[in-house]
């Protein structure tokens, strides 16, 4: 088990490597192929379109390859996607890029999640989310340090391409490591409501897939936009504005570790509502920055948006039993719709009223998570799963 978490660790952690790497990018990015700044939507539906689709595919993938070989064939896309980015000459090879780059995450995401919430407490999957988070952390050091050294945005992808193709090679020769059982998973009959269409007709999964939804559209909002935002509307310096999106990011992972703890001593549903309140507090500390506010409203919302992701997946084989692996597959769908959807709307909303809408529209989505939050409590009100029933 131990080398099974440690395999478990470093999909989290490539998962989430690529992922941020975009809004440091993307000033760069805009001035070498003279893109306004709503441009930044094409890229988003690029990866949202593959990541939705390999999404609701994952249940099925994950049935078929099981899950070390859909892991190792899924980062092998994204280290395409990777390169693709740091040399593609025009502008519409970096969507077909960025859909590759959504395939492969979708997939990876789905697949990791479904076989950590089978097989590990909530205490693990905040730890195991908490990787992705580092991931998450160092691409955009890693970007910033690139573009600081060649005022390319090309070698901070080229980078990232290289860790993702050794990352690539190491799941391959492990792959058969990740033998346990997920729920609906590889080798297993399909039980009675273990269907995707059995699994969509329950509220409650509905319900969780809003919650999805405007929790990674917040998420992705603030992330992929404070850089921008810091930079060109708060006049903070490109190193700056990097080290805080970073920081951004590393809040997040910092809070999944600590209340990996507090999980099950708290209680999830406590626990989340305090999450959800935090994350306002810090959207509207962000909106109404100037920059040392901003900032401290970036750790705060990183810190309160920590724990809903994994402690909700975490749970939902309790919920839904058999139908978890397509259910989580749904779920990551919708948070990737919400990563795409809300960060265009910034984007255009940037374009017509200025770069300080996207602080009001963060507001607006930290208000709805909270209040579908409390709308999914009042739903299942079920008893707590032991973190005793799980593994690790």
């Amino acid at each position: 088990m131990p080398a099974l978490l440690i395999l478990t660790y470093v999909g989290f952690v490539s998962l989430g490597l690529p992922d941020a790497v975009l809004g440091v990018a993307w000033p760069s990015l805009r001035d070498a192929f003279g893109l306004p700044q709503s441009a930044l939507g094409a890229i988003l539906v690029g990866t949202g379109v593959g990541y939705f689709s390999s999404g609701l595919a994952a249940g099925r993938l994950v049935q078929r390859l099981g899950v070390g070989k859909l892991l190792t064939l899924s980062s092998g896309l994204i280290t395409v996607a990777m390169v693709g980015y740091a040399t593609a000459p025009v502008w519409p090879l970096l969507i077909l890029c960025a859909l590759v780059a959504g395939l492969g995450s979708g997939a990876i995401d789905a697949g990791l999640n479904a076989y950590a919430a089978s097989n590990f407490s909530a205490r693990h999957v905040n730890w195991l989310h908490a990787c992705y988070c580092l991931g998450a952390a160092l691409g955009p050091l890693i970007a910033t340090a690139a573009l600081a050294a060649s005022g390319s945005f090309r070698w901070g992808y080229a980078a990232i391409g290289a860790i993702m193709l050794l990352l690539t090679t190491s799941f391959a020769l492990t792959k058969a490591s990740f033998r346990a059982p997920v729920a609906g998973g590889a080798g297993a009959p399909e039980a009675p409501g273990a269907s995707a269409v059995a699994a969509l007709r329950r509220g409650r999964v509905w319900l969780q897939i809003a919650v999805f939804f405007v929790y990674s559209g917040l998420e992705v909002t603030l992330g992929q936009w404070c850089f921008t935002i810091n930079t060109e509307a708060r006049g903070v310096a490109e190193e700056a504005a990097g080290l805080w999106a970073g920081a951004y990011w590393g809040s997040l992972g910092v809070g999944r570790v600590l209340l990996g703890v507090a999980v099950e001593r708290v209680g999830a549903d406590r626990l989340l509502r305090m999450a959800t309140l935090a994350a306002l507090l810090g959207s509207v500390l962000f909106a109404v920055g100037p920059a040392w506010p901003g900032a401290v409203g970036l750790l705060v919302a990183g810190l309160g948006l920590a724990p809903i992701y994994p402690t909700l997946m975490s749970r939902t084989p309790a919920r839904l039993g058999a139908s978890t692996a397509h259910a989580i597959g749904f779920q990551v769908s919708a948070a990737m719709l919400g990563g795409v959807i809300l960060p265009s709307v910034g984007g255009v909303l940037a374009a017509r009223l200025g770069l300080p809408s996207i602080g009001t529209l963060a507001v607006i989505a930290a208000a709805g998570l909270w209040l579908l939050h409390e709308a999914l409590i009042r739903v299942t009100r079920e008893p707590q799963p032991e973190a005793a029933s799980a593994a690790g």
